[in-house]
């Protein structure tokens, strides 16, 4: 076997563009509630793993809800493992709504389309050329490489995920680090200003169910402990609370960069720092760093009643919140107040926050991966608004990094693909994602 630099091959570009295609005209919908199965899916990736002298396991929590685990062995067995996830559900895609049918899977124009070509069966597809591309031209990575391909990312992850990590952590024995969803994609932010935000944070996941209880009765009549009014009353103060900023290094390291890239001033030790107002000089690049500043609340669910006439004994409702690394207390406590003593709150679905550091070796490696294939690019973190399978993996002490490398055009709305009309993916992004993903998982 060989460590040659030489792996990346017109085979491999071909697959990765077939692949994309393939996986995303099978239909892997998770609508919640357990209404998904991904085991069609995870055939597909087992045969090719197998077929790259690879030993996957195929391992299920419910049946159909299929997850995929494969090792690809190092030549340094005392250094530690590197896990490389991606998940097979994506979310629904109403099929009226598109140009073209969101599980054709169509290359048209340089382009894949549909549902799933960046989120994240592009990414899928690259793990899928890169291990078949080894095969072909013996090369062996330092480390062992372990792929996971999950269920459940979309929704609870109970059945992905979380279930791999609670039931079969052997199979991540040795693995420190991790590198998975949302990272590495180019950020336009300007003329000439291409971005590469890798992700080295994630917000906790906080969905709330809120219940009010008040005296039923009839509609006509004056009623001073109306759950209903009791519930609005909740909901309108969370929804227009503005959450203080808390700064992370994460987001620390994002502002300082960015406003560096800029030739914006900025002192993020000085008494009266304003972290709007340097966002609002940063430009689109604000984009990347706004999410992560502070905690959300975003009430999105009521459910209160059943006849006009009629008040109801209760009502509730649902909240989509979001915490920062270290901001949960604050959380529970303004959820508390803003709630008040007639609206009881609690945990629907809760998952931690996560912060990787960026002056680690790992980033390090990251950044120069995708600037030996741009050099004019900027690699910066970022701290995602949303979570990743990387929050499950994490109860394993693995470190996750967002890392799935798209080069992409002027032009191309990244973050309206995610769960959009119209998704896709250009072909040459593709190719640029396994260049930079074979190098990175060779040389880490």
């Amino acid at each position: 076997m060989t460590t040659a630099a030489a792996s990346v091959d017109d085979t491999a570009l071909d697959e990765v563009v077939t692949f994309t295609s393939e996986l995303v005209r099978i239909d892997t919908t998770n609508r919640g509630g357990g209404e998904c199965r991904e085991r069609p899916a995870a055939e597909y990736v087992a045969e090719r793993l197998a077929a790259a002298g690879l030993e996957p396991v195929m391992l299920e929590r419910t049946p159909g809800r299929t997850n995929v685990v494969a090792r690809i062995e190092g030549t340094d067995p005392s250094a530690d493992a590197l896990l490389v996830h991606g998940h097979l559900d994506v979310v629904p895609a109403e099929p009226g709504d598109w140009t073209v049918h969101p599980f054709s899977g169509e290359v048209r124009d340089g382009v894949v389309w549909g549902r799933g070509a960046v989120d994240m069966k592009n990414m899928d597809a690259m793990i899928l050329a890169v291990a078949r591309a080894w095969h072909r031209t013996g090369i062996r990575p330092r480390r062992d490489i372990v792929i996971a391909y999950t269920a459940d990312e979309e929704a609870s992850a109970e059945d992905g995920a979380g279930f791999l990590a609670d039931r079969h952590p052997g199979l991540f024995e040795g693995c420190t680090e991790a590198i998975g969803e949302s990272g590495a994609f180019t950020f336009h932010a300007g003329p000439g200003m291409a971005l590469y935000p890798v992700g080295a944070g994630e917000r906790g996941t906080a969905w709330l169910k809120l219940t009010a209880h008040g005296r039923a009765g009839h509609g006509s009549k004056a009623n001073s402990s109306n759950a209903v009014t009791r519930l609005a009353a909740a909901v309108t103060r969370i929804g227009e609370y503005q959450w203080p900023v808390r700064l992370t290094p994460t987001v620390r390291a994002a502002l300082s960069e960015l406003a560096a890239l800029q030739g914006v001033a900025a002192d993020l030790d000085a008494p009266d720092f304003d972290a709007d107002a340097l966002m609002a000089k940063l430009g689109p690049a604000a984009e990347l760093v706004e999410p992560g500043v502070r905690n959300s609340s975003n009430p999105t669910m009521l459910d209160a009643g059943y006849k006009v006439n009629v008040i109801p004994g209760h009502a509730a409702a649902f909240v989509d919140g979001r915490t920062v690394p270290g901001g949960e207390d604050d959380f529970r406590e303004t959820l508390d107040r803003l709630t008040g003593p007639d609206v009881d709150w609690e945990f629907h679905h809760r998952e931690v926050a996560l912060e990787a550091p960026v002056d680690s070796r790992t980033f390090a490696e990251l950044r120069a991966a995708i600037e030996r294939f741009d050099p004019e690019g900027h690699v910066v973190p970022f701290c995602m608004s949303g979570g990743t399978d990387a929050k499950q993996f994490s109860r394993l002490g693995i470190t996750g990094y967002g890392f799935s490398p798209l080069k992409l055009p002027e032009g191309y709305d990244y973050a309206a693909m995610f769960h959009g009309v119209d998704e896709r993916v250009p072909v040459e992004a593709l190719h640029f994602g396994v260049r930079v993903l074979d190098h990175y998982l060779k040389s880490a």
